[in-house]
């Protein structure tokens, strides 16, 4: 082998090497770009199952105001019949004077 084929080949050593460390660095990176996803897909999931959770609660909330908008609405409601009918009450009982 001639010189210029040896500093050729120690220069392809060199770089072949250089760009096997590089190759493991992007592996590494990899490896933690993987866990960092993992992590965020796993906070994602207890978002969405938090998120279910409220708007379970929240549709049982709107459901126990209705109900409680119609008690209170059926109260107002038998308070002024029985106030009309306590009206007419006392209207026929004048008429019958």
């Amino acid at each position: 082998m001639t010189e210029d084929h040896k500093r050729l080949l120690a220069v392809f050593e060199v770089r072949v090497h250089d760009l096997m460390g590089l190759c493991d660095q992007q592996k590494q990176k990899i490896h933690e770009l993987e866990n960092a996803l993992v992590y965020k897909e796993n906070e994602l999931q207890q978002a969405i199952k938090t998120i279910e959770e409220l708007n379970t609660k929240y549709d049982n909330m709107l459901t126990a105001q209705v109900v409680s908008a119609n008690e209170k609405e059926m109260k107002s409601a038998r308070m002024r019949l029985s106030r009309l009918v306590r009206e007419v009450d006392k209207c026929i009982a004048l008429l019958n004077e």
